[in-house]
């Protein structure tokens, strides 16, 4: 069986990577004489991941205005509003594949969450138009972001796979039986153990994953998040380990924690993480931490995975719907329009410090069964073959 992996953003957000990273080994794991490709927007940053047998430029291509495909796409879309032509023309890096390839798998994950997008729409027409299997893999979409067009081309998937239980049901709920339950690849992957920096307290030191999106989502968030780490500060004696997990030009974790550690490194408890890490390190820091509290998703899961009680700043369907698969309930997860109160910040981070042999013994009893979750995604891809 041979995969192409596609609409993936590249590995400098370290949770596309741990999604790229995980999938390929585990689909590799179940499935004898598989080959694994990926279309990427940046090849170059997914070298690290040297289980895929190849790696493609999967980027968009540029139309020259007034070049031949400009008015040709200009004119059948001002006279017949077809707009196959163009979206050919964008996305040809991925399509040129489809003929040699025998499963198109669309890994976003919440790629679905962010607006219409008749770009893919047309990718995903051309995988089917040419006989081939489409996959959709360990997607979360919440209600708010179904359209009557976005179902239609959900429709054409012969496998739509959620990676919690809240879409799930939401796309059941819509009529859409070609879903399957699964959990996110990534809770299977393995990690690498890094030395220990120096302030580092074993058994006592807490993460803080922060991000551009949810500051530039929650003006007020940054605030918050300053006050708890004072309260983290002033009422433990626990180190805290800055923790970035997308080092994008634009969107770089860094660059925020980066400010809170300038502002706290004279209380000699504040590490920052360096910016420069592969996913499966990062995860190898995560492992070890007391407590983790974090904004990005796969970030909090290379915590979960690693029973490592852990607070969410979430701010999607996926937070709240990988909790409530782990927990039962949404547990410790904070959505976009709480995290302002740095007051509720701090009430959650106390309520995860007395509960801690709790959430640490449902961790250990839930992680292994969502890991098999996250093997069952396989199970089901080979039922296409």
């Amino acid at each position: 069986m041979k995969i192409m992996m596609f609409l993936h953003g590249g590995s400098l957000n370290r949770g596309c990577e741990a999604i790229v990273r995980s999938s390929t080994t585990i689909i590799k794991e179940k499935i004898n004489d598989s080959q694994v490709y990926l279309a990427s927007n940046r090849p170059e940053s997914d070298r690290v991941i040297t289980a895929l047998d190849g790696i493609y430029d999967g980027s968009d291509k540029t139309i020259r205005k007034y070049s031949y495909d400009w008015l040709l796409s200009s004119f059948k879309v001002k006279f017949f509003k077809d707009e196959s032509f163009i979206f050919g023309k964008i996305h040809h890096n991925i399509i040129k594949h489809i003929h040699d390839m025998d499963v198109y798998l669309s890994i976003g994950g919440d790629n679905y969450c962010y607006g219409e997008q008749p770009g893919w729409y047309e990718i995903d027409r051309r995988v089917k138009e040419e006989g081939k299997k489409l996959v959709l893999w360990g997607c979360s979409i919440g209600e708010e972001d179904m359209t009557a067009l976005k179902l239609e081309d959900l429709k054409r998937f012969d496998l739509i796979l959620a990676r919690e239980s809240l879409t799930y049901d939401m796309l059941r709920g819509k009529g859409l039986h070609n879903v399957r339950l699964c959990a996110d690849p990534a809770f299977t992957m393995e990690k690498e153990e890094l030395p220990l920096p120096e302030g580092w307290q074993t058994g006592n030191t807490v993460g803080f994953n922060f991000s551009p999106l949810v500051m530039n989502r929650n003006k007020q968030s940054g605030t918050a998040a300053r006050e708890l780490l004072n309260h983290i500060l002033d009422t433990t004696d626990m180190t805290i380990a800055l923790t970035p997990h997308v080092i994008e030009n634009g969107n770089n974790d860094y660059e925020v924690l980066k400010q809170y550690f300038e502002e706290f490194k004279h209380t000699g408890r504040v590490i920052l993480l360096p910016d420069h890490l592969t996913a499966i390190q990062y995860k190898g820091y995560i492992a070890r931490m007391r407590f983790f509290i974090g904004a990005r998703t796969h970030a909090t899961i290379a915590a979960y995975s690693n029973l490592v009680p852990t607070m969410v700043l979430g701010y999607s369907v996926k937070s709240k719907g990988i909790s409530k698969d782990i927990f039962g309930e949404e547990k410790l997860v904070l959505g976009i329009e709480e995290i302002s109160s740095g007051a509720k910040l701090i009430h959650k981070f106390d309520e995860m410090l007395r509960e801690e042999d709790r959430i640490r013994h449902a961790l250990q009893k839930s992680i292994p069964q969502i890991k098999a979750m996250s093997y069952k995604a396989v199970d089901y891809l080979k039922e296409l073959a």
